[in-house]
């Protein structure tokens, strides 16, 4: 006789507790294999499948495509154990080896082996992650999907973020001890293991999400009333990207005690090297990836900006490569992709991986991999025409390099008045991580690489 098990929508990660239903993958009566994804969810964050830990038959789904559904909804309900009767096969009565918390086998766990987490970790431990044969779903023998055959009992992992990274990493979870309660494995678990293993955790290739066809600019709904609103008042929910973005930049606010130091620098002399750069042929350069250099090449002499507090170990974490971000205003929401190893790229590879996260925020299918993970964030808010700003640092890194708008201005230059394009140019900083002498000589040396940028060629 089958059983019914109901699958509810798991914690995504992040701290985020909703999403919202974009494409149910599976239809009542169909069959599913364990791990395999139902439904396409979008979150604060990006887009995401979210896989099944049971194997059988889906009985009921919850929710239309837009519903927006909290963490711990019902999704689908699955029967186990029972065979359609199209003879299409039928599915097992026992669920993945890396069941999400709160579901799966109706075995009993067995003893699960720990070890530190500093362990180095094997890439040839991706089947302990759930995937098998490279595919998230297990394959089916003869006829019925079948479990992963373990010696461990369930992995303590709710979030199917941290499954995914782990199983693109080649990472065997069983081979953590979990940070969270009851020994939950978090993605700074996945990542502190990874890191050990010398590897980088953001580095690993995203799983390309369905197409999905972007709202049309300008066309984002307009604020509604809500029951509790007065006479006079539209009331708007922080949800959704808005109100991760609150979040965040409250808590920035909250824990970093910020400093900004501000300089005017005359970038006329960039502008002609990128104007001579583009006219020799080849990929445009864009003046967002000379900055991009710009500051990479300022990280590497002040690696102390580079970094982020571990408030709880009070300790000062320092990393050795540069995961830039940059402020991306699209009709979603603000948001903050990350170019990965950008020390390790050139202007060109920079401006083209640039436009590619650009146009994944404005179609809405930057993964929660491209959102997360940076050290250090540069905004050019120049594109709103205006000259300077204080930035709210993007937490929990430890500094964000402002940009102003490029504009004709007198200056004087080589000892006369002339008219020449000048930028204003803004740090805000984590004054845990360093004090102002280094802050100063950090925006220093980035205002004397866009005024000649001939200094930067001694750094390369």
């Amino acid at each position: 006789m089958a059983q019914v098990l109901e699958f509810k929508l798991p914690d995504l990660g992040e701290g985020l507790t909703e999403a919202e239903i974009v494409r149910w993958l599976v239809e009542v009566g169909d069959v599913v294999a364990i791990d395999q994804p139902v439904v396409e969810v979008e979150t604060a964050k990006a887009m995401v499948e979210v896989p099944c830990p049971y194997g059988g038959v889906v009985t009921a789904r919850f929710g239309e495509e837009g519903t927006e559904l909290p963490v711990g909804a019902p999704l689908i309900t699955v029967a186990v154990g029972e065979r359609p009767a199209s003879g299409a096969g039928s599915a097992s009565a026992e669920g993945s080896g890396n069941v999400l918390v709160g579901y799966g086998t109706s075995e009993a766990p067995a003893r699960r082996r720990r070890v530190r987490q500093g362990r180095p970790v094997s890439g040839a431990s991706a089947a302990g992650s759930g995937e098998v044969n490279g595919q998230g779903a297990v394959p089916a023998v003869n006829g019925q999907a079948a479990a992963p055959e373990t010696d461990d009992g369930p992995v303590p992992v709710i979030s199917p973020l941290v499954r995914r990274l782990a199983r693109q990493n080649g990472l065997d979870l069983r081979e953590l001890t979990g940070s969270g309660p009851d020994g939950l494995i978090l993605r700074a678990d996945v990542e502190y293991a990874l890191r050990a293993a010398g590897q980088d955790a953001a580095a690993a290739p995203s799983a390309q999400p369905h197409p999905r066809v972007p709202q049309a600019p300008g066309t984002a709904p307009a604020p509604q009333p809500t029951a509790t609103a007065a006479p006079g008042e539209i009331r708007t929910p922080l949800k959704g990207i808005r109100g991760a973005v609150a979040d965040k930049l409250a808590r920035s606010r909250r824990e970093i005690p910020d400093a900004t130091c501000w300089v005017d620098a005359d970038a006329t002399e960039l502008m002609r090297a990128r104007t001579a750069m583009n006219a020799a042929g080849g990929p445009k350069i864009s003046l967002l990836a000379l900055l991009a250099r710009i500051c990479t090449a300022a990280l590497a002499r002040f690696p102390e900006l580079n970094s982020t507090v571990d408030a709880e170990a009070r300790e000062v974490v320092q990393f050795d490569r540069v995961h830039l971000g940059f402020a991306a205003q699209t009709d979603r929401g603000l948001v903050v992709p990350v170019v990965r190893d950008a020390h390790a790229r050139d202007a060109e590879s920079l401006t083209a991986e640039f436009a590619r996260l650009t146009e994944a925020g404005r179609t809405g299918t930057l993964t929660p991999a491209e959102l997360t993970g940076g050290t250090f964030t540069l905004n050019n808010y120049g594109v709103f025409g205006v000259d300077g700003s204080t930035p709210i640092i993007n937490h929990p890194e430890a500094a964000m390099l402002g940009v102003g708008r490029i504009v004709p201005k007198p200056w004087v230059h080589e000892g006369e008045l002339a008219v020449r394009q000048v930028v204003q140019l803004s740090l805000t900083f984590d004054h845990r991580v360093c004090d102002g002498g280094t802050a100063g000589g950090f925006l220093r040396y980035v205002a004397d690489c866009v005024e000649q940028p001939a200094v930067l060629l001694r750094t390369l």
